[in-house]
């Protein structure tokens, strides 16, 4: 029986189904199965591409920040040398309280119930000065008192009677009598007071015997003459040495009723004695009146820094103006000594004894200068600097010049013909 054309047409159209449909479970198992090359290459890692950043157009600031102590200037000792006293160094008043100030040309202390009068002065006191004294303490002890308007006649190295008058201002104008002499010396004014009127008395007896002799007529008076001239050698000596006595008997200076400090007004900081207790080295500890913060730094850094630098304080928040005052050396380290330009009541006492950080710019740019991080520059074969720029997926190697470098940046400037401009994204990482 011959199957007929529309019965051969459902047969094909199965048989293709069929085809088919096997042919799409082999394409589907042949999807499932691979090279262990082929599964190696699907599960590695993706592969690097380059992490960049865009040229920056920035101010770079290069500055020294640290954290530093507040604290008045200048600290120092403040001795009395007593070894001129003949009787024990009893503190008998004026004794200070802390933070108080002590003035040039006043009682700092009082010690057996003589003032000790603050001087300002680079030299100690280490004797007792007096009419016939010469040196550089006598010059300026001169310079002092004519700066202070005790006039002491001519200021040079010699103590005179004007020093000595100069002096006794000094002790009046801060409320006690003047030192007295050695009671030697004005035994010897004494002595040579009476030889002066001695030598008057033998003058005026000379000087009537030869009136007499004149009056009597006689002949020869040489001799009387002769008596009269003695006499008044003797009152012209007796004179010279009256004053002499004078003289080395003026207004003395006493050792331990002075004490030179470098500078003046000054603040307390530290009192050592008490009233009835007895003077045995350092009296006090004071400071200057102004109120400076200091911080440590190496070698390095300190010689990046000077006197006269800007820097800020911070407080509380609050960014106050300040200047270096002074860079020194503190055994291996170095003292920077920062001075705030002006202090408010309220800014003095938060800032009084505080640790405060400190900032003092450096070295600036002159306004914005193309900058990129440190991250991105690299040496090239000539040992120049350069960067790595990503331009339309290529990366092109640009020499540059280094400038400034400041928080992680460094400024850059692109080398001959070689182009940089801010936005260029550069290789910081792989």
């Amino acid at each position: 029986m011959t199957a007929s054309p529309k019965s051969r047409r459902r047969v094909l159209v199965s048989v293709a189904g069929v085809a088919v449909v096997s042919l799409g479970v082999g394409v589907a198992a042949g999807s499932r199965i691979s090279s262990p090359e082929d599964a190696a290459a699907k599960t590695a890692p993706p592969k690097a591409s380059q992490i960049t950043v865009p040229v920056a157009k920035k101010v770079l600031s290069s500055k020294v920040v640290g954290r530093g102590d507040a604290s008045f200037d200048g600290a120092v000792n403040i001795r009395v040398e007593t070894s001129g006293l003949t009787t024990p160094a009893i503190v008998t008043g004026k004794v200070p309280t802390v933070g108080s100030t002590l003035t040039e040309g006043k009682a700092l202390l009082e010690i057996t119930g003589r003032p000790v009068i603050g001087l300002a002065g680079v030299l100690p006191m280490y004797r007792t000065l007096s009419p016939g004294s010469k040196g550089p303490d006598v010059l300026q002890l001169e310079q002092t008192l004519d700066r202070l308007g005790f006039d002491p006649g001519t200021v040079d190295d010699e103590y005179t009677l004007d020093t000595s008058a100069a002096v006794e201002q000094l002790y009046e104008d801060a409320g006690y009598d003047a030192p007295e002499p050695e009671e030697r010396l004005t035994q010897a004014v004494d002595q040579a007071k009476k030889q002066v009127d001695a030598a008057k008395n033998q003058l005026r007896q000379a000087q009537a015997q030869l009136k007499a002799a004149k009056a009597a007529k006689a002949k020869d008076t040489s001799v009387q003459q002769g008596a009269v001239d003695d006499a008044e050698e003797n009152l012209a000596d007796a004179e010279d040495a009256e004053s002499e006595a004078k003289f080395k008997a003026g207004t003395p200076l006493p050792v331990s009723e002075v004490v030179y400090v470098k500078t003046l007004p000054r603040r307390v900081d530290d009192v050592k004695v008490e009233r009835g207790g007895t003077v045995n080295g350092v009296v006090m500890s004071a400071s200057g009146s102004s109120l400076v913060v200091t911080l440590k730094v190496d070698a390095e850094t300190a010689q990046r820094l000077k006197a006269g630098m800007v820097a800020s304080l911070d407080l509380d928040g609050t960014a106050i103006a300040a200047k270096v005052r002074r860079v020194a050396k503190n055994g291996s380290t170095y003292d920077v000594v920062v001075a705030p330009n002006t202090l408010t009541a309220s800014q003095l006492a938060l800032l009084r004894e505080a640790n405060v950080r400190v900032t003092i710019p450096v070295k600036s740019t002159s306004g914005k200068v193309l900058a990129v991080p440190l991250a991105a520059l690299s040496s090239g074969s000539d040992g120049g600097s350069r960067v790595e720029v990503l331009r339309n997926g290529q990366v092109e190697l640009v020499p540059v010049t280094v400038g400034l470098s400041a928080d992680g940046f460094a400024q850059v400037t692109p080398k001959g013909d070689a182009k940089l401009i801010e936005g260029d994204q550069v290789v910081v990482g792989k």
